[in-house]
């Protein structure tokens, strides 16, 4: 089964190594969210998955993205 992977950590440092918690102020969630969706442990909604993208200017599948188990 494919895995959601993510780059978000790399958004982060390559947009003024933006914190957790000002990346979680930005789309309305909180820090623990970020951390998890990072680790890999929460999926994201559409919608929050869409807020990202926009924080940093990019679609959707240039952070979030499917690999293969």
């Amino acid at each position: 089964m494919d895995e959601l992977k993510n780059k978000l950590r790399q958004f982060r440092f390559m947009n003024g190594e933006m914190t957790q918690q000002q990346l979680a102020k930005e789309v309305g969630v909180s820090r623990q969210t970020i951390i998890a969706i990072e680790k890999g442990k929460f999926n994201p909604s559409v919608r929050l998955a869409l807020l990202i993208a926009k924080v940093f200017d990019v679609s959707i599948e240039e952070i979030f993205y499917m690999e293969e188990k």
